[in-house]
């Protein structure tokens, strides 16, 4: 491992792959640090005056708050954020982006196939809660399922999903709060990782059951149910009801089998948190060499967090048409805004463990993030938890907040989440397993119970980018088969359904 990382030769800093004691000179000239620098941060390569930018990954990540001698520390105590360059070229790479897809033999998985002709990589029963006033009762129905024994003799059903909130009511009946929390429900319910759903309701709240159910079809079906408290005569009698109407549709559920899928079926959800200053050199570009490969197979990756590609939309701009340049570019103004709004700014997204980690700015940070959408050409944009049905790499409009991110993407399909860390992840979700990388042989030791992945051997020991990825891409290929990620081993993932709450609370 050397000394430091230098990302691209036009770069004002290099990044430390180890930590640099107090005293020591990483770049073998220039100032001694005066304190001891983690792994991850940055070093200067040349000296900077103050305004001056500050430059990785051969673009702006900031400007220098104060003068920066050459070896010196460069954070947030002399790197500020700074505006970017908005003269987007808009499908100046597009033509590139169609060449970078690869084209390889075609390869299968072994999922379960639904009547509408998605394809699932789980296999559950969700309950529904449309307000918080259900969501006791469905988390406690679940409880009770699992204490006795209920799925005892059901091999292909992989337990009960409770799908619990925190609104549903005393909000307005329109606009896009209503719509957003219609659209993360219903898209739970008929999500390809569910072979039956039941709807509990109260009764008397805004987000109605049969409203739902006539604004996005399927009404009446096999494959939901529906009931709400007041009708089944109160909290106990809801979760007994609950319970028999899972006895009764087990057989039906556990009767569907696997069989070969084709890779041009799934949607891989791509996800980032507790990034670190090695999120953009290890796991982020890694994951992108993967999602290309299913891309190259037909099938379809979703980027979101939206804050967390501002600074770096020009990536995405530059291989995709006006009219997707137009929705992002939009979608960006409006985050802008709406950050403003609350007092804050853009650059409010990297968080202290971010920061801890090396991150200085949302430029930074938005650089790395992007990598893991690849090479390919963003083919549409997404509303939050719309159905993703465009192959190809989407982007979904979310918070950066991972579980609202994912609880969209798993809304609109997403069968797997993919989900690189630095600092170090406790997520999980359902009904779509999440496969977590770690960007370092630290976090690798430090958490085994939690990691699937390793990513941090492209540094220790020279792994190629494209072989990581290969590697990333056939971990994908055994979880939609079926094998457990170390997150369903620790039964994460009910607590991580957070849909994203818009609009006054009445």
């Amino acid at each position: 491992m050397s000394d430091v990382i230098v990302l691209h030769p036009g770069d004002t800093v290099a990044v430390l792959p180890a930590r640099a004691e107090a005293c020591s000179a990483p770049l073998g000239s220039g100032v001694p640090l005066g304190a001891p620098v983690a792994a991850g941060h940055k070093i200067a390569r040349k000296a900077m005056g103050q305004g001056d930018p500050v430059i990785k990954f051969g673009q702006i990540i900031g400007r220098a708050s104060r003068p920066i001698a050459i070896g010196e520390h460069v954070h947030t105590h002399n790197c500020a954020f700074s505006g970017h360059d908005r003269s987007h070229r808009v499908g100046a790479d597009l033509a590139r982006a169609e060449a970078a897809i690869p084209r390889g033999k075609a390869r299968s998985f072994k999922g379960y196939v639904r009547e509408d002709g998605r394809v699932g990589t789980r296999n559950f029963i969700a309950l529904c809660a449309t307000v918080n006033c259900s969501a006791t009762v469905i988390r406690r129905a679940a409880a009770e399922i699992e204490a006795e024994g209920t799925l005892a003799g059901y091999p292909d059903v992989d337990g009960i999903a409770a799908f619990a909130h925190g609104t549903g009511c005393g909000m307005a009946s329109t606009g896009r709060g209503a719509e957003i929390l219609e659209r993360v429900l219903w898209g739970h319910a008929t999500h390809p990782n569910v072979g039956a759903a039941i709807f509990v309701g109260l009764g008397c709240e805004v987000m109605q059951i049969g409203r739902m159910q006539a604004r996005f079809g399927e009404a009446g079906t096999e494959r939901f149910h529906a009931l709400t408290i007041q009708e089944t005569g109160g909290t106990r009698a809801t979760i007994e009801a609950i319970k028999a109407k899972v006895r009764d549709i087990l057989p039906q559920v556990n009767a569907t089998g696997r069989s070969d899928c084709p890779v041009s079926a799934l949607r891989i959800g791509l996800q980032c948190g507790g990034s670190d200053g090695f999120s953009g050199i290890t796991a982020n570009p890694a994951l992108g060499v993967a999602s290309d490969l299913i891309v190259g197979q037909g099938g379809g990756v979703i980027l979101s967090e939206t804050p967390e590609i501002h600074g770096a939309e020009e990536l995405l701009l530059r291989r995709t048409t006006p009219e997707v340049a137009r929705q992002l570019t939009d979608c960006l103004q409006w985050w802008e805004e709406y950050s403003a709004q609350g007092g804050g700014s853009m650059d409010n997204n990297p968080s202290p463990g971010n920061k801890q980690g090396g991150i200085t700015t949302i430029l930074e940070k938005s650089l790395g993030a992007v990598a893991k959408a690849g090479a390919t050409p963003l083919r549409a944009f997404y509303d939050y938890a719309e159905q993703v049905t465009t192959p190809g790499l989407s982007f979904m409009d979310s918070p950066g907040y991972d579980p609202v991110s994912a609880t969209g993407q798993i809304a609109g399909g997403a069968q797997i989440v993919v989900f690189t860390t630095g600092r170090g992840s406790a997520f999980g979700s359902k009904p779509a397993p999440t496969l977590k990388l770690a960007t370092s042989d630290r976090l690798m030791a430090a958490m085994p119970d939690d990691m699937d992945l390793g990513c941090g051997d492209i540094l220790s020991r020279g792994v190629a980018i494209e072989d990581k990825g290969k590697e990333i891409f056939e971990a994908i290929l055994r979880v939609a088969s079926g094998a457990r990620t170390k997150s369903e081993i620790l039964e994460l993932g009910d607590n991580e359904f957070q849909p994203w709450q818009l609009g006054a609370v009445m």
